[in-house]
């Protein structure tokens, strides 16, 4: 016989990603928000309420460490089984990812969990051994890691949580991780120039960037408290949104008029009044990302889509870390998307994500 738990009463049930201090019902924000829990019986349903205007949410799932489901949501409050017909004695580990990130479009698409139906008993989850934090723009959100290499729809269903860096460079560490990311973002602009689209100035408080009245009840512009989730490292992966808007035209606001455009020179090179202005919006994030994070490393990360601004980057960072004498603070640069490794949407696929791991976690490890 199945009983039915509130997920508020559960307390070994560990809640990953960042969101607010409510458990009635549990709303899932981020890419990779979620739960896991270990729980012996023969089967175990989640109860999800699902909302959205335009981009339906997506979830994994995985049972004792694999990857065994995966499934667009749709709009309503049901019941979604996860396993069943499992020997009753043996403790299951279950870990529910959201896979679609914080939609800066759809203020109102959103996980909530409200309960958990089984028919055994819940057993408290492990801490990790570290605690990483991801920042970044579409390739942090794993944008492009799944669908065909043609493929060129924005869609949910090519977004995924397991496939991506991140995801793996925590199961490498053996770490608990949270992402904070927003395709074509970036430190100091979106790819189209709109200065609006800076993922520092939204960083401080819990979901801010999925802006609706619905967005607010759920207490998304509340202050994050840092304090209840310290990171040992913070990978910030920003950069190429921003190379991308020198390519482009001017941005427009329709309504007020204002416009914003990343210059280059006559003869193609950087105009350096914006490159500056780009690089002291890293060293002003840096300084953020220090103030909340007082012990953690810090590594800012780029390359997996090219490595145009790659220099003006390192010396950003080195600038930072002379002026202020932060040695915990460094830069890296991941392996680059191939013909070989492309995946959909002209984004870093699969191949491309788990070279980056490597890369990333080696030198995770070498620094800590």
């Amino acid at each position: 016989m199945l009983t039915e738990t509130l997920i508020k009463d559960i307390p070994e049930v560990k809640v990953h990603g960042r969101t607010t201090t409510c458990r009635e019902p549990l709303t899932l924000f981020w890419t990779a928000s979620g739960f896991e829990c270990n729980v012996t019986g023969s089967e175990l349903w989640v109860e999800l309420e699902v909302t959205y205007d335009m981009f339906e949410p997506w979830f994994s799932y995985t049972v004792n460490g694999d990857w065994v489901g995966r499934q667009m949501l749709q709009k309503g409050r049901y019941w979604v089984p996860l396993f069943r017909g499992m020997n009753p004695e043996n403790v299951k580990n279950v870990h529910f990812y959201k896979d679609l990130q914080a939609m800066s479009d759809d203020g109102n698409s959103y996980i909530h969990i409200h309960a958990l139906r089984h028919d055994g008993g819940f057993v408290p989850v492990e801490d990790k051994k570290l605690k990483l934090e991801f920042i970044g723009d579409s390739i942090t959100s794993g944008e492009g890691l799944f669908g065909a290499k043609q493929e060129q729809d924005w869609i949910p269903m090519f977004f995924s949580a397991i496939r991506d860096y991140a995801y793996q460079t925590a199961e490498k560490l053996d770490a608990e991780y949270r992402v904070f990311s927003q395709s074509g973002w970036g430190v100091y602009s979106t790819w189209d120039n709109n200065t609006r689209g800076a993922i520092p100035k939204y960083y401080k408080e819990i979901c801010s960037l999925m802006q609706s009245e619905e967005n607010e009840r759920l207490g998304g512009k509340k202050p994050h408290d840092f304090t209840s989730w310290q990171p040992d490292c913070v990978i910030v992966n920003l950069g190429t949104n921003d190379a991308s808007a020198f390519e482009q035209p001017q941005w427009v606001d329709e309504t007020s008029g204002e416009s914003h455009k990343m210059r280059k020179n006559p003869d193609g090179s950087y105009n350096m009044e914006d490159m500056r202005a780009l690089q002291q919006a890293v060293k002003d994030f840096i300084a953020l990302i220090r103030e909340c994070n007082p012990n953690a490393r810090i590594i800012w990360c780029y390359g997996m889509l090219g490595t145009d601004i790659q220099l003006y980057l390192c010396e950003a960072v080195a600038e930072y870390v002379e002026a202020t004498g932060d040695r915990r603070v460094s830069y890296l640069q991941l392996p680059d998307t191939t013909t070989e490794s492309v995946g959909s949407r002209e984004h870093p696929g699969y191949l491309c994500h788990k070279q980056a791991a490597e890369v990333l976690a080696g030198y995770i490890a070498k620094i800590l």
